[in-house]
């Protein structure tokens, strides 16, 4: 008998794990950034049908990888294999969004974003327009 992988990330689960990813970066999850990942799985079209019982699981699969040491490139190969492309752009917004939720940006949260723009394929154009979104949206 085969066991079955413990795994299977649904693409709304790969967009929580970047969430809390960008939350967990700087070894400090600030409540604001949890209220705006709370938000985003209560609000957004995307998360219509997920079971919100399920961040809990996504958010502890997420830290345990921060404790691995190849933990990141582990993470984004769960991303890249669960997350459709269609969803890219969504993804690296969310990001934006919870990076900017508290009002400042810590350096590993920057170098986090770069990366996920890289590993996601984001055009710099469009980054760029994601990034101003998000900026515009958290001014204080």
């Amino acid at each position: 008998m085969t066991e079955t992988p413990t795994h299977p990330m649904t693409p709304q689960d790969c967009l929580v794990a970047i969430m809390v990813a960008v939350s967990a970066s700087d070894e400090n999850i600030r409540t604001a950034e949890l209220v705006k990942i709370q938000s985003a799985v209560n609000m957004l079209p995307v998360f219509a049908n997920y079971d919100i019982d399920r961040i809990q699981r996504v958010s502890q699969t997420v830290f345990d990888l921060f404790e691995q040491e190849d933990g990141l490139d582990a993470l984004f190969g769960l991303i890249r294999g669960d997350l459709p492309e269609r969803l890219h752009e969504t993804a690296y917004a969310l990001a934006c969004d919870v990076a900017a939720a508290d009002g400042s940006l810590a350096e590993p949260e920057l170098r986090l974003l770069e990366e996920i723009r890289h590993e996601l394929n984001i055009d710099r154009l469009h980054a760029a327009g994601i990034e101003r979104g998000a900026r515009a949206r958290h001014v204080v």
